[in-house]
């Protein structure tokens, strides 16, 4: 936004993990910050907002609050939070933006040492705290604008109370996403117009003269509140107004420096390289209008920055767009550009004229093209550098795939460039349109997380989040969290396979146990839908299953009349990951009754939807349409018997006729290959991948062309099968205590893969000859299991070994 906004340092972040538990990743502070992770303290600090400002309306505001010290302190604890959002500055260093996302019965804060930024004299704590308003993301929880920072010990006396100034931030405003530019459905941020003229420069130093601020105006009002805040459950009688306080469960967000690639285009302006490096700088002359198109090179999601000098009555309009549209709206390949013109999300800077002005918004935009509009009046503008501040959850790629087969490279690295830009606070399905952390999208997420970098921290904050928005009938919402309530019943069915997905890959037993009540609420609200033919009646909600152009809006058939096979087959998958949960937790009643139900669902599907002429299973019992779902689907049941199911699916794989699955739901069509013995045929699935690369996306879209948007992670599954089922490591034990590697090499003769482990990285060095599989293993330390190959199994131990498998 302003000079000051620079990178977040998130080392200073104290993840307060009473929900999640301690994690051997986070960067805690030590001393008394540490002390806080470990206690739930009192709150006295205040909640505040301006005194003249309606509770809701957008708007942009300015914290500060000066106070001296006589030396450095050694620690300087506080906690802070805000709505919609804030950004904190100590001394004019950006040291952390929040509060991580929830509802407000969980509103989360943060635990931050101060300590590194303060000196001897006079210090400033500031922070810019905003609310879109009418225009906030449709997945943004908001009670009312406010803001709260309670110190600790020595920190006390800078709580939020007196003392504090604040300022209404007149030179900042939204503009709404709409028409062309929202390119359909779009619930994200709104553009940003940047008044410089307005901007009170500089407010966040020391030295700045805030006489002319007003006090603040305590926001919590009630009896017995009104001397602080209230922790979650805190109110002295029950209540569970304002917000429920909790503590953040995850790390801070990376934010690094990126640089475009290169300026694709110009008019009325000729930039150099050195401009883009930030080493020289652009004039652009009085009275002039220019256009400059950027390319990153690739997508990403980073906040921009401007920094420049003069051009007193100059404007900016930077135009952020995934791709170029020509004069049909065809995007065509990614990397050509003749011919084409952007749209998309905008933000407008007004220039005031002063010297080294930095402008950046307060949110993150995504982009793989920017297009900066520049009109000149009677001054200069001298650019000195424009270039963004990449940001997403700070997952690291500790998995590794290599192969004999080089094309299978470029896929990997677009599959884990989107999956980092997909995952902020929480999962979502696209970061430029909507940024919903949707059940279906995550559960794929999720175990790409695992997979590729072993970091399950999102993934808990998933299952806790999704479990939270259950509403009383049992069912979860299809998203969350969100302001915009949205009910999928069988995303809520994923959700369940998540805790099973859970359950599999970490022995964390107590974890699971505390989202039984929801699993149960879910299965028991579908059992009342099951009717006198043994499948599911006509079904309330939406009930997508995919994404397919066959299925009407999503809905296959017979969900809302009743009797729609995918469906019941989807709530027998999940009863079956159920009761396998069950039965470990201690409830072997309850296991076994969800086994019945399940075994009842199937019998039921077979006996009505079985073609034995097609030899698949239709999607209702009339039998008058056939789809890779529901074939797919009754494969991972167990509907087709052991014996057969490699036919079905060559079936499944070879008729055109059926309706065919998107590259989301391609993701259950792979595991019932794989389920079907024929995981060596999975490399000639990456054909729409290809064509990807081909088509120069450089992150996968939602769907094949024309797709709206080119990011969405739920078709980066790739990274997560070359793992599981070409190098073929999974748990064969619940808590991944044991492994099972049974490598579907296809068509590769040499393999190379790494997948993270709780214990440590599983190393696999594979190659092929003729009928024989040889190679090497690592284990991590205490991680035992099998490797498998063409009927013949081998024990593993913990640390390398050698591998020979197969024909003579």
């Amino acid at each position: 936004m302003f000079r000051s906004f620079g990178r977040v340092e998130r080392a200073v972040l104290v993840a307060a993990a009473a929900l999640l538990g301690p994690h051997p990743a986070d960067a805690l502070a030590q001393g008394g910050a540490q002390a806080e992770t470990r206690r739930h303290a009192e709150w006295t600090a205040q909640w505040v907002a301006h005194p003249d400002a309606p509770p809701t309306a957008a708007g942009l505001f300015h914290f500060r609050r000066s106070f001296d010290l006589a030396a450095p302190p050694e620690h300087f604890v506080v906690r802070v939070s805000a709505d919609n959002r804030y950004r904190l500055l100590v001394n004019g260093r950006s040291v952390a933006s929040g509060p991580a996302r929830g509802d407000v019965a969980h509103w989360r804060y943060e635990t931050l040492d101060l300590a590194p930024w303060l000196r001897a004299g006079r210090n400033v704590i500031a922070a810019s705290v905003w609310n879109w308003g009418e225009h906030r993301p449709a997945a943004q929880a908001s009670h009312r604008t406010g803001f709260l920072l309670q110190g600790e010990g020595a920190a006390a006396a800078v709580s939020t109370g007196a003392g504090w100034r604040v300022l209404w931030n007149r030179g900042y405003g939204f503009a709404p996403v709409v028409g062309p530019d929202a390119n359909g459905y779009y619930v994200a941020s709104p553009g940003e117009v940047i008044d410089g003229r307005v901007m009170p420069w500089g407010w966040e130093q020391p030295g700045f003269d805030d006489s002319g601020w007003i006090a603040v105006r305590p926001v919590v009002l009630r009896a017995d509140a009104a001397k602080g805040a209230l922790p979650r459950g805190g109110h002295s009688y029950g209540e569970a107004s304002e917000w429920q306080l909790v503590p953040r469960e995850l790390p801070a967000m990376e934010e690094t420096p990126v640089r475009f690639a290169r300026v694709a285009r110009s008019e009325g302006v000729a930039p150099d390289d050195r401009f883009l490096r930030g080493k020289g700088d652009l004039v652009v002359p009085a009275n002039r209008r220019v256009s400059i198109l950027l390319d990153q090179g690739h997508l990403t999601t980073a906040y921009p920055v401007v920094v420049a000098s003069g051009g007193e009555g100059a404007s900016m309009t930077l135009t952020y767009a995934e791709a170029l549209f020509d004069a049909q709206g065809r995007k065509g390949n990614r990397n050509e550009i003749a011919g084409k013109t952007i749209r998309g999300v905008r933000d407008r800077i007004l220039f005031d004229g002063g010297a080294q002005r930095r402008y950046q918004p307060l949110w993150f935009r995504t982009w793989r093209y920017v297009q900066l509009d520049v009109e000149t009046g009677a001054a200069p503008l001298r650019l000195h550098d424009v270039h963004g501040i990449f940001t997403a959850y700070p997952f690291a790629q500790h998995a590794a795939f290599a192969s004999d087969q080089p094309w299978i490279t470029p896929i990997w690295d677009i599959d884990w460039r989107i999956f980092r830009l997909s995952a902020f606070e929480t999962f979502w399905d696209t970061p430029y349109y909507e940024q919903f952390q949707y059940v279906g999208d995550t559960r794929i997420m999720s175990l790409i997380s695992l997979y590729s970098d072993g970091d399950d921290r999102l993934m808990r904050n998933a299952l806790i989040q999704i479990d939270q928005s259950r509403i009383p009938e049992g069912i979860t919402a299809s998203r969350y969290p969100s302001a915009l309530p949205q009910y999928i019943p069988p995303f809520s069915l994923w959700w369940v396979a998540m805790v099973h997905d859970y359950w599999m890959h970490r022995d964390d037993p107590a974890f699971v146990r505390r989202f039984l009540p929801g699993v149960r609420g879910v299965l028991g609200w579908y059992e009342g839908f099951v009717d006198e033919t043994g499948m599911l009646g006509p079904m309330p909600w939406w009930n997508v299953l995919d994404w397919a152009s066959a299925y009407d809006r999503g809905v296959p058939p017979g969900a809302e009349n009743g009797h729609s096979t995918p469906l019941t087959l989807q709530y027998a998958y999940a009863l079956q990951r159920a009761a396998e949960i069950e039965e470990a937790l201690g409830q072997p009643a309850e296991a076994a009754r969800y086994r019945v139900r399940a075994e009842g669902l199937i019998a039921a599907v077979v006996a009505r939807a079985w073609d034995a002429r097609r030899g698949l299973f239709a999607d209702t019992p009339d039998k008058s349409l056939f789809s890779q779902q529901t074939n797919s689907l009754a494969v991972l049941v167990g509907a087709v018997p052991d014996g057969e199911q490699a036919a079905v699916m060559e079936r499944v794989l070879a008729d055109p006729s059926l309706v065919q699955a998107s590259y989301y739901f391609r993701f259950y069509v792979d595991e019932a290959l794989v389920r079907a013995g024929l995981g060596g045929r999975y490399l000639e699935r990456l054909a729409p991948w290809r064509e990807m690369i081909r088509l120069g996306l450089t992150t996968t879209p939602e769907n094949p062309e024309p797709t709206r948007s080119d990011s969405h992670a739920w078709s980066a599954h790739p990274n997560y099968h070359l793992l599981a089922s070409v190098l073929g490591v999974r748990p064969a034990s619940p808590g991944f205590r044991t492994v099972r590697i049974a490598p579907a090499l296809g068509p590769l003769r040499r393999v190379h893969g790494i997948v993270p482990h709780p214990a440590g990285p599983i190393e696999l060095r594979l190659r092929r000859s003729g009928g024989r599989l040889r190679g090497e293993v690592i284990l991590p330390p205490g991680l035992s299991g099998r490797f498998e190959q063409d009927g013949q199994s081998v024990a593993l131990r913990p640390g390398r070994q050698q591998v020979d498998l197969g024909a003579p």
